[in-house]
C-alpha cells in the first residue's frame, strides 16, 4: 500500500467541504450477522447516571445555546466535560459512585456549580440548572421581527460583524439599516454599542439615548447609556438613566455599581454607598469594583477604617487589576493623611480617590470556553507513590489492539450523528442529525499497513448526504496509535496511576514524532490531503490493558486549510458477542470539536445495536441494505 493510501485507510476523520469532493469511502462485501448486541443507558456496577436540564433564568423555557458541563470527582479531581445536545441536556454515564461538583456555564451566562452525589446505580441522578444572564456580557441578539426586510438582513450581517470585532464592517451596515429605520430601538441601540467600542463616547451616547427614548424599559440600553455618560462624565445623565435601569432589571448588580459611581461624581455620598452594598449583595466576588465606590464613599462619610477596609477587599479579590497599584497608593495616602472628616461629619472636601470605573472590564462580548481544555493544559491526578511500568503499559495495550484487528475483521453498527454549528462565541446554529447504518472492516494487509473501510450506506453517498458537507469517518482507529505498527511514530509517556469511571488506569501521553510518517490522522479538502499531527492522552486499565477513552488534538493550527483547532474525545467499552464466545472494545461515543474556514463545529457520534460479521471464505455472502441516512432537524 503507497504512503497515499495508507493515510486514506487509516485516517481518523475526513472531511471534505467542495461539492466536487466525493466523501472517501470504501466498499466491499460483507458476511450474514451472526450476533446482535443493544448498547443501552445500563451503567457498569457501582456507577450511576446523571442528567442535567439547563433552563434560562426566570422564563422557565430551555436555554437555547449549547451550554458545557464540566463534572469534577472530589476524590481525586478528574474533570470530565459534556455539551448539551438540542434539547439542553447533559448526560454523564458510568460515573462512580463518590462526591462531584459540577460547574455549568454558557455564553453570556454566569456559571453555576452543582454539588452532586452519587450512590446508586438504578435511580437516575436528575438536575434542573436555571442559569442567570452575565451582566457584564451585552446581549446583541435583538429581535428584528418588525424592521423591514433590507434592514433586517443588515442589521443581522451587522451583529455578526461586531460579534467577530469587525467594528468598520458592523457601521457599514448599521448605516444601511438606519437610514431605512432611523428611530428602531435595536438598530439605536446597536449603533450605540459600536461607537461605544469605538470609545466615541459623544456619538454612542446620542444613539443610546434614541433607543431608550422608543424603549425606555431596556435595562442594557439604558446601562450602557449610563455607562457611556459616565465616560463622557456627563454625571446627571448618567444617573438619570442608571436609575431606570435599576428600575427595570432589579437582579443585575452592575447598573447599581454603576449608578453608585455617579453618586460617588456627584458627592452624593450616602446613595453612593447605598447602591454599592446593594451591588455586592447581588453580584458577590463579580462585583469587586464596587468595592471602590464604597470605600470611597465611607472614608468620605468619615468612616475611614470600614472604608480602608473595603478598598483591602478590592484587592484581596483583584490582587492583579490594573488599578490595584492605585487603590495600594490611595490606602497608604489615607492611612497617612486620614479621612477629610475626621468626625464622621460632612467633610469638608472630598478623596481624590481611584475611579472606580476603570475597575470594571469593557462591555465586550464575554467568550467561554466551547471545547474542552487542551490535553497539555490539563494537570492529571494521578498517584505519586505508585511509578508507571511505561514499557509494559504500552506493549500490553498494543496487543489489546493487535487483538482487535486479528478478531474484529468486519462489524456493523447503528450510528447516530449529531452535528452542531457555533459562532464564535459559542451560540449554536442549526442542528442536524443522522442515522447510518454503519459497517466498517479492519485487516492488516502487511505489516505496518493496517487497512480500515467504512460503508454508511448501500449505495455511495455524496457530501450532500453529511451535515455540513463534512464526513467524519475512522473513531475505531485512533486507538491504532498503540498498534505495535505505528506507536514508534509516536512519543509516549506514561503519566501514572489515575482512574477513570472508578477504575484504575495508566495514562499515557502521545505526540507525533516529527521524523516518522503520519499514518493516522488526514484532512482531504478538495482533492488534496493534509495529514494532521496528532497529540492526545489515553486511559488504559490497569488489569486488562483495555483502552477505555482517548483525547486528541491537533500538535498546531493548519493555517494553510484554515484549521485553528479540533479535540477529539472518543470512549470505547466491551461489546459482548455471545455466540463468538468472544467480546472487543469498541467506540461508544466520539465527540469532535474543530474550528475550521472560519467555523466553529461540535459533532458527536454515538453507536449501538453492534453486529459482528462472518468472515469465513466458503461462507455465502449477503449484504446487509441499511437505510439511507435521516433529514436534518
Amino acid at each position: 500500500m503507497s504512503r497515499h493510501q495508507c493515510h486514506f485507510a487509516c485516517e481518523i476523520l475526513l472531511l471534505c467541504l467542495l461539492p466536487v469532493c466525493a466523501a472517501a469511502q470504501l466498499y466491499g462485501s460483507y458476511g450474514h450477522p451472526d450476533e446482535t448486541n443493544v448498547v443501552t443507558l445500563a451503567t457498569a456496577p457501582n456507577t450511576g447516571i446523571i442528567t442535567f436540564k439547563i433552563f434560562a433564568e426566570r422564563n422557565g423555557t430551555r436555554l437555547t445555546r449549547q451550554a458545557l458541563v464540566k463534572l469534577v470527582n472530589l476524590a481525586d479531581q478528574m474533570a470530565t466535560w459534556q455539551t448539551t445536545r438540542d434539547n439542553s441536556e447533559g448526560i454523564f454515564t458510568d460515573v462512580p459512585y463518590g462526591d462531584y461538583d459540577a460547574e455549568i456555564s454558557a455564553i453570556g451566562y454566569l456559571s453555576s456549580h452543582q454539588p452532586v452525589k452519587v450512590v446508586s446505580t438504578h435511580n437516575v441522578l436528575e438536575f434542573d440548572i436555571v442559569l442567570h444572564r452575565d451582566p457584564a456580557a451585552v446581549n446583541l441578539d435583538v429581535d428584528d421581527s418588525i424592521l423591514p426586510p433590507k434592514a433586517r438582513k443588515e442589521t443581522r450581517h451587522a451583529v455578526s460583524a461586531l460579534k467577530s470585532g469587525r467594528l468598520d464592517d458592523a457601521q457599514k451596515y448599521l448605516d444601511a439599516a438606519y437610514k431605512t429605520s432611523p428611530s428602531d430601538a435595536n438598530v439605536t441601540f446597536l449603533l450605540g454599542y459600536l461607537y461605544f467600542q469605538k470609545g466615541d463616547y459623544t456619538r454612542a451616547t446620542g444613539y443610546l439615548t434614541t433607543s431608550t427614548t422608543v424603549n425606555p424599559h431596556s435595562a442594557q440600553a439604558l446601562t450602557l447609556l449610563g455607562r457611556s455618560s459616565l465616560e463622557e462624565r456627563n454625571y446627571p445623565v448618567a444617573r438619570s438613566a442608571l436609575e431606570l435601569a435599576v428600575l427595570a432589571d432589579q437582579e443585575n448588580w452592575l447598573p447599581h455599581e454603576l449608578l453608585g459611581d455617579a453618586y460617588l461624581h456627584e458627592k452624593n455620598f450616602d446613595k453612593a454607598r447605598n447602591e454599592a452594598q446593594i451591588a455586592i449583595a447581588k453580584g458577590k466576588a463579580a462585583a469587586a469594583p464596587a468595592q471602590l465606590v464604597l470605600g470611597e464613599a465611607l472614608v468620605n462619610l468619615g468612616q475611614t477604617k470600614d472604608g480602608v477596609a473595603a478598598l483591602q477587599t478590592f484587592l484581596e479579590t483583584s490582587p492583579r487589576h490594573p488599578v490595584a497599584g492605585r487603590v495600594r497608593s490611595l490606602i497608604a495616602d489615607i492611612e497617612e493623611h486620614g479621612s477629610p472628616s475626621s468626625d464622621g461629619t460632612a467633610p469638608s472636601k472630598t478623596l481624590a480617590g481611584v475611579d472606580p470605573l476603570l475597575a470594571i472590564s469593557d462591555p465586550k462580548l464575554s467568550v467561554k470556553a466551547w471545547q474542552p481544555p487542551s490535553v497539555d493544559d490539563v494537570k492529571v491526578a494521578v498517584d505519586p507513590a505508585i511509578p508507571c511500568p511505561s514499557d509494559h503499559v504500552i506493549a500490553e495495550s498494543g496487543k489489546r489492539v493487535q487483538e482487535l484487528v486479528d478478531d474484529l475483521a468486519r462489524f456493523a453498527a447503528i450510528e447516530d450523528l449529531f452535528h452542531q454549528t457555533l459562532d464564535e462565541y459559542g451560540n449554536p446554529g442549526r442542528n442536524q442529525t443522522r442515522k447510518f447504518d454503519y459497517v466498517a472492516s479492519i485487516s492488516e494487509l502487511e505489516p505496518g499497513y493496517l487497512d480500515v473501510t467504512e460503508d454508511r450506506a448501500a449505495t455511495k453517498l455524496s457530501l450532500s448526504d453529511y451535515p455540513g458537507k463534512i464526513a467524519s469517518t475512522g473513531f475505531t482507529t485512533l486507538a491504532f496509535v498503540f498498534h505495535p505498527h505505528v506507536r514508534d511514530n509516536f512519543d509516549m509517556v506514561c503519566e501514572g496511576l489515575g482512574n477513570w469511571r472508578g477504575q484504575d488506569s495508566w495514562l499515557v501521553h502521545f505526540q507525533q514524532r516529527s521524523d516518522r510518517p503520519n499514518r493516522m490522522h488526514t484532512y482531504k479538502v478538495g482533492n488534496s490531503f493534509h495529514p494532521v499531527p496528532l497529540k492526545g492522552r489515553a486511559w488504559i486499565t490497569s488489569d486488562k490493558f483495555q483502552i477505555v477513552r482517548i483525547e486528541a488534538e491537533m500538535v498546531k493550527p493548519m493555517p494553510e486549510i484554515q484549521l485553528l483547532s479540533e479535540h477529539q474525545v472518543v470512549e470505547y467499552g466491551p461489546v459482548p458477542f455471545p455466540k463468538k464466545n468472544t467480546t472487543l472494545w469498541l467506540p461508544k461515543s466520539a465527540e469532535i470539536y474543530f474550528d475550521f474556514r472560519k467555523h466553529r463545529y461540535y459533532r458527536r457520534h454515538s453507536f449501538d445495536h453492534y453486529m459482528l460479521f462472518s468472515v469465513d471464505a466458503d461462507e455465502k455472502r449477503k449484504e446487509p441494505v441499511p437505510d439511507k441516512p435521516n433529514g436534518g432537524s
